[in-house]
């Protein structure tokens, strides 16, 4: 175990875990029974495997105390035995009489549980003495509660935390050495008090996270938790957030989704796009000069900027750095006009949806100048959440209404709040639903869709 964990291979960890326990299961019962040739053994991995699933048997970390150990120990053993049971209540042939059952679970629980201590507490030890398993972090902030989080990782050092440097903008070393630190070093995790980062320095710092597949969490203050629901753990008394594994962010949602955006996409650029984009090319030549796509950068997910496409609709001449197209724009063309009306201009970001720089629904991409505007309006943690997902060619916030030019501040944020609704809540039945909603508002028109 040493080695694997000495050269890098922590995350075998939890798959060798797994399989040495399944093993200890076809062991015991086979002590029990005193046959391989049954199918009691597929029913009870199968249903091991799915109750720790569920219970999260196996989600313990360095951070996880051994009360929490014993919570979920407790969990997957009344489950375990209670499909025990149940599997005797479906078969006629009873394999084991009640007091077997019990003396089974029993002897499982116990050996299962044995090897998750020696486990847990070996690995302890040899973090602490050899200074294997480790993970080496960065801390960004210097406010009360950051340095209760430096000193418990410096007071702990069986957890396998090493603190590589402490910056802020308060300190000798500054936010901006630490992310020069970034980008020289191997860092595994990074710890930040948000409160102290500005805008740029955030998404700078989301960048190189995303790039070097660095662990990012953030320090709260304690009377100002966030809102909405973060993952938040507890490193003995300091509270750490970070985003949560929400339905959206599951795996098997990831892929199902990712496919229905590719079936769609390669529908509408099949049997729309392919004979719409000649007969807009003429249209739009006929009114002004210059191409027919407009291309401009745009943030999509962990901020990272990707060329999004649209039917021009703005004059290519006297075009000027405004950020909204505003009502009666004198910008914009006369086939533009209906383009942005009908939202058909928006129709080549299938080909963004294809090449998986977006989603069909979510939240709406911003042009990087305007992330930097509306990063300082808004609740950070908010603006992190509402990047940790593809951006769509729709959202929940333009079927509300609050699309277009933003007049107000109260406009930024009311969207922003619906995104963040959207991720928190998703559903594939939501997708639809929004996708049938922005039909619907294609056809009616919108007042602000100019």
């Amino acid at each position: 175990m040493s080695s694997i964990v000495n050269k890098g291979y922590s995350f075998l960890i939890r798959p060798l875990q797994i399989i040495f326990d399944l093993i200890l299961l076809c062991l015991i019962l086979f002590a029990f029974i005193k046959t391989f040739n049954n199918y009691f053994y597929l029913y009870l991995i199968t249903s091991w495997l799915l109750l720790s699933f569920f219970v999260k048997f196996y989600a313990v970390y360095r951070f996880t105390s051994v009360v929490e150990i014993l919570i979920l120990i407790f969990k997957q053993s009344f489950l375990v035995l209670l499909s025990v049971f149940a599997y005797n209540g479906f078969v006629s042939e009873k394999l084991l009489n009640t007091e077997q059952n019990l003396l089974f679970v029993a002897t499982l629980v116990f050996f299962i549980a044995s090897f998750k201590f020696i486990v847990y507490f070996s690995l302890r030890k040899y973090r602490k003495h050899f200074g294997g398993n480790k993970r080496r972090i960065i801390v960004f902030g210097n406010s009360p509660e950051t340095k209760e989080l430096i000193h418990f990782f410096n007071s702990k050092p069986e957890m396998g935390y090493y603190v590589q440097g402490n910056f802020s903008n308060t300190l000798k070393q500054n936010i901006s050495n630490g992310i020069s630190l970034l980008k020289d070093q191997q860092i595994d995790e990074l710890y930040c008090s948000i409160e102290e980062l500005e805008g740029d320095q955030l998404q700078n710092i989301l960048n190189h996270c995303d790039q070097r597949k660095i662990v990012l969490k953030f320090i709260p203050n304690n009377s100002k938790l966030p809102a909405i629901d973060f993952q938040t753990d507890y490193y003995h008394y300091q509270p750490v957030v970070s985003i949560p594994e929400l339905s959206l962010h599951q795996p098997q949602n990831v892929v199902f989704k990712r496919f229905v955006d590719v079936v769609i996409s390669i529908f509408v650029i099949v049997f729309i796009l392919s004979w719409l984009t000649p007969l807009l090319f003429i249209l739009v030549k006929l009114e002004s000069k210059g191409p027919l796509f407009y291309k401009h950068k745009r943030n999509g997910i962990n901020y990272d900027e990707f060329i999004c496409y649209k039917f021009r609709s703005l004059k290519k001449e006297g075009n000027d750095e405004r950020l909204h197209v505003s009502k009666e724009d004198e910008r914009v063309t006369k086939i533009g006009r209906f383009l942005r009306r009908t939202s058909i201009d928006e129709l080549p970001q299938f080909v963004n949806v294809l090449k998986g720089h977006m989603s069909i629904v979510g939240p709406r991409p911003h042009i990087p100048r305007y992330t930097k505007s509306y990063a300082k309006k808004i609740d950070k943690y908010q603006f992190v959440f509402r990047h940790s997902v593809r951006p769509g060619i729709t959202g929940l916030a333009q079927t509300k209404g609050y699309r277009g030019e933003i007049k107000s501040d109260s406009d930024i944020v009311n969207r922003i709040k619906m995104d963040v609704f959207y991720i928190q809540n998703w559903s594939f039945f939501m997708d639809i639903n929004i996708m049938f909603n922005t039909l619907i508002l294609l056809i009616k028109g919108q007042d602000n869709a100019y």
